[in-house]
């Protein structure tokens, strides 16, 4: 960091982008120059996962450091407890007026408003605590506006714009109906721009979210047919669509269930029918929408540098979760393969003690429910107990803080909402609808509470086609992996409390 006492916080999420699908890490072809630059002058976590899936529990855990069996806010629609600090109070605390563009799909807790409120009756709204500079959700009203203002006439139903110019709609390459000029992603970035230009005189914190690579896969030229999908890689997955719906109940409903319709504008087949073709034709747009991403952080960086505030900002580059794309024939970021809960993670530190570690990569295990910690700890703000998460800060002055974990947690609720019905069909209660998973380098260990186990061999069966819960050989394995997670379970029971204490010299508190 430079000299001057600024500390300015840019928390850039992006949405449903995959943490195996990274230049930096590796993916050949993928063209990310700016984020590869980001990488380059930060760090990078090779074993980051979110620890909940999808956007409303994931960015639940990701602004309050919980995990969700704490915060329990355990599917899109469910409400977060009001009772839980977040990110943005906590700023507020430090004096920050924390931005937000973009959107968290935070249903708000029924106990402090009505039955009427507007946030029930849609997907999710903003997090409290947080200053909305560019909402996106719950309607996409702002987007579509400043849309008409450019002069361009909205369909009768606007979420028609991310149909294809021409043809059917499904995987395509045929570009949107948009031009690159207003996509979803340049508005979010000119919503960027416009914050940063009016706060350079104060230390700020902003949450730049992107829609992108999110559906619907439809990308504006050129980034249409800016890749190849023959060189796309091969989806992972059993021969058949039967074989992999016999491996669990679970993966079978969401075979049986998922439609298009949700990926592509329009559409309305079973995700679980896709070709290898139109798979690889969905990864190719896939890959566009981040490249598009890309050249739109590349403003925003090029902004902070020619304002002389790079060397003032703590930069951290991730995502709510994952997105299956066409793996285990799914769709969307859902059950319990890695492809849904790994996702990127790059923090640039701009503190001049931190540039010996420029550049390099992190292969312990990391979780989002670290960034809020991470984040308090850089402005000397004090982390809450609540917080279930670590810092990161000490990786970037390339140190490893002490009792690092050793394993990875997530967990998947499935119960019912209005969009997916599981309960029925699996005769699971609502109470019993959910998953935990404890994974390391050698085995993942899945726990469903009214459905059977999983378990695979990672070193055998890297792509997880096999559940060998069931083979005796390995039953004193899995029963060691059970053992852990009871114990990671017990260690983050809500404890918010449990620190402080009466005794006879009056209240103390142990952190």
């Amino acid at each position: 960091m430079s000299d001057k006492a600024r500390k300015n916080i840019l928390l850039i999420v992006v949405d449903q982008w995959r943490g195996d699908m990274f230049s930096y890490l590796g993916t050949p072809g993928l063209k990310t120059p700016n984020i590869d630059m980001l990488c380059r002058e930060g760090v990078t976590f090779r074993n980051h996962f979110t620890t909940a899936a999808p956007c409303g529990p994931a960015r639940a855990s990701l602004l309050t450091g919980l995990y969700q069996m704490t915060h329990r806010a355990v599917q899109n629609t469910i409400p977060l407890d009001s009772r839980f600090t977040n990110l943005g109070h906590e700023l507020r605390k430090s004096g920050y007026d924390p931005a937000l563009i973009g959107y968290t799909t935070t249903t708000p807790d029924p106990r402090t408003t009505g039955p009427n409120d507007p946030r029930f009756f849609v997907l999710g709204d903003i997090m409290d605590g947080f200053r909305p500079v560019g909402a996106f959700e719950p309607y996409k009203e702002a987007y579509f506006a400043w849309m008409a203002s450019k002069g361009y006439t909205l369909p009768e139903n606007p979420e028609d714009v991310w149909r294809p110019r021409a043809g059917a709609p499904g995987a395509t390459r045929e570009p949107g109906q948009l031009p690159k000029e207003l996509s979803d992603t340049a508005w979010f970035t000119e919503r960027a721009l416009t914050y940063l230009n009016g706060a350079s005189n104060r230390n700020w914190f902003l949450h730049l979210g992107y829609y992108r690579p999110h559906p619907p896969y439809i990308a504006p030229e050129p980034y249409n047919s800016m890749y190849d999908p023959a060189d796309m890689p091969a989806p992972v997955r059993h021969e058949s669509v039967e074989e992999a719906a016999a491996m669990h109940p679970l993966h079978k409903f969401y075979i049986d269930t998922v439609n298009q319709r949700g990926f592509f504008q329009g559409a309305d087949k079973l995700g679980s029918a896709m070709t290898e073709e139109e798979v690889r034709v969905m990864r190719a747009t896939y890959f566009g929408l981040m490249t598009e991403i890309d050249d739109h952080l590349g403003r925003v960086f090029q902004f902070l540098k020619d304002s002389g505030q790079w060397d003032d900002t703590l930069i951290i580059f991730t995502c709510d979760h994952g997105e299956q794309l066409g793996d285990h024939y799914l769709l969307g970021k859902l059950a319990y393969f890695d492809g849904s809960f790994r996702i990127p993670m790059v923090i640039r530190n701009p503190d001049r003690a931190a540039e010996a570690t420029r550049g390099q990569i992190v292969d312990r295990y990391t979780e989002t429910v670290d960034t809020m910690p991470t984040i308090l700890e850089w402005i000397g703000a004090d982390i809450p107990r609540q917080c279930d998460g670590r810092s990161l800060l000490d990786f970037t002055y390339g140190a490893v803080p002490a009792n690092w974990r050793t394993e990875v947690h997530y967990e998947f609720d499935f119960r019912d909402i209005f969009y997916s019905k599981p309960e029925g069909v699996l005769g699971t209660a609502m109470d019993q609808s959910s998953l935990a998973v404890v994974q390391d380098d050698d085995y993942k260990y899945v726990h469903c509470a009214a459905l059977p186990p999983l378990f695979f061999d990672l070193k055998k069966d890297p792509g997880q086609l096999k559940n060998v819960a069931t083979d005796a050989a390995y039953m004193p394995k899995m029963l060691e992996y059970a053992q852990k997670m009871l114990n990671w379970r017990l260690a983050h029971a809500d404890k918010t409390l449990t620190g402080y204490r009466a005794s006879p010299h009056g209240l103390e508190i142990r952190r």
